[in-house]
C-alpha cells in the first residue's frame, strides 16, 4: 500500500495557482497562475527561492525544456515566454494568433515546441531558431490538454466538446479521433499503452492507445478532473471538488485525501499536480493559493 503524508505547505502566492512544473534533477518546483510572476521553490528545503520572472498575464502552463536551462510559460494573452532559469533572462517571446495558451509540450526528437489553446489551433516552433514551423487547426473548440507519446511519434489532444484527436508528430496529419466525454476534456495522461482522460463531466476513462477503445471508466470526483498523473504503479487525480485520490490502474480507489477526511489538504479547487519521482514528493496546488507537498512512501 502506498502511504501519502503531508510533508509541507508552501505559501506566498496572492492569487489562484494554475500550473506546476518540477526540475527532478535539482528538485526545484515552479509555480504560476493569476499572479504576475513565476515562482521557484526549493523542494528539498521546502522554501521560497525567488521570483524567476515577471509576466504580463496569467500563466496557464509551465514546461521545462529537456536538455536546456529553459522553462516555457504559456499565458492568457497568447504569449509564450522561453525563460533561462540559472541566470534568469527572456530567451524568446513567441505568440499565437488569438486566444490563450493552455498547454505546451516538447517534441524532443525534432527539437520543437508545440502549444495549443483557446482557438483549437496548434503552433509548432523550432527550439533552434524559434521560427514558427507549422500551424494547424485541431478543433473548432478550445483545447486545454495535450500529450506526446513516449516514442515521440504521435500528439494527442482533448477538446471542449469531449473529443480526443491523435495526430502524427512528423507532419501533423490526423490519425484518429473519438468522442469520449460528454463535456470538456480537462486532463490527460498517456502512460504504459493507455490514454487516461478526465473531464468536466467528472468522468475518467482508460482508453487503449492508439485505438481509443474504452477499457474502463468511472466517476472519480464530484466535479471537473483537473489532473491525472502516474504515481509509482498507481494513478493520482485532483479535482475541483478539493480532493486528491489515489487509484490502482483498474480504477479501484486506494486513498482519498481531503479535509473531509481530517487531512490538512486544500480548501478550494485543486488545479494542478506534479510528481518528483526521485524525491518521491507529490505537489498539488489550486485556488486556495497554496502548494501542498506530499511525501510518498511504498
Amino acid at each position: 500500500m502506498t502511504e501519502i503524508s503531508l510533508h509541507g505547505t508552501l505559501t506566498g502566492h496572492q492569487n489562484p495557482i494554475y500550473t506546476l512544473e518540477v526540475d527532478i534533477d535539482k528538485h526545484l518546483l515552479y509555480s504560476a497562475g493569476n499572479d504576475k510572476g513565476i515562482v521557484e521553490w526549493d523542494l528539498m528545503q521546502l522554501k521560497f527561492q525567488r521570483i524567476l520572472c515577471a509576466v504580463p498575464a496569467s500563466v496557464y502552463f509551465l514546461k521545462i525544456i529537456p536538455g536546456t536551462d529553459w522553462i516555457a510559460a504559456g499565458m492568457r494573452n497568447g504569449e509564450l515566454f522561453i525563460i533561462q532559469r540559472t541566470n534568469p533572462r527572456l530567451v524568446a517571446k513567441l505568440n499565437v494568433e488569438k486566444g490563450a495558451i493552455f498547454n505546451i509540450k516538447i517534441l524532443t526528437s525534432k527539437n520543437e515546441i508545440i502549444a495549443i489553446g483557446e482557438e483549437g489551433r496548434a503552433y509548432v516552433w523550432s527550439l533552434d531558431t524559434f521560427q514558427l514551423l507549422y500551424t494547424f487547426q485541431v478543433s473548432k473548440e478550445t483545447i486545454r490538454t495535450m500529450e506526446v507519446s513516449g516514442d515521440q511519434k504521435t500528439v494527442v489532444f482533448g477538446d471542449k466538446g469531449g473529443m480526443v484527436y491523435i495526430h502524427d508528430a512528423q507532419d501533423f496529419h490526423r490519425i484518429a479521433e473519438s468522442k469520449t466525454h460528454e463535456m470538456a476534456i480537462s486532463s490527460m495522461l498517456l502512460d504504459d499503452g493507455y490514454l487516461y482522460t478526465g473531464g468536466r463531466d467528472a468522468r475518467m476513462y482508460k482508453l487503449s492507445f492508439p485505438s481509443l477503445q474504452k477499457e474502463n471508466e468511472l466517476t472519480p470526483h464530484f466535479f471537473t478532473v483537473y489532473g491525472i498523473a502516474p504515481l509509482l504503479d498507481k494513478l493520482v487525480t485532483v479535482s475541483r471538488d478539493k480532493t486528491i485520490k489515489i487509484w490502482d490502474r483498474d480504477f479501484r480507489l486506494l486513498k482519498n485525501i481531503s479535509r473531509d477526511k481530517g487531512i490538512d489538504s486544500h480548501q478550494l479547487s485543486i488545479n494542478s499536480l506534479i510528481y518528483d519521482h526521485v524525491a518521491r514528493l507529490l505537489c498539488t496546488a489550486g485556488d486556495d493559493k497554496q502548494i501542498k507537498v506530499w511525501a510518498v512512501e511504498v
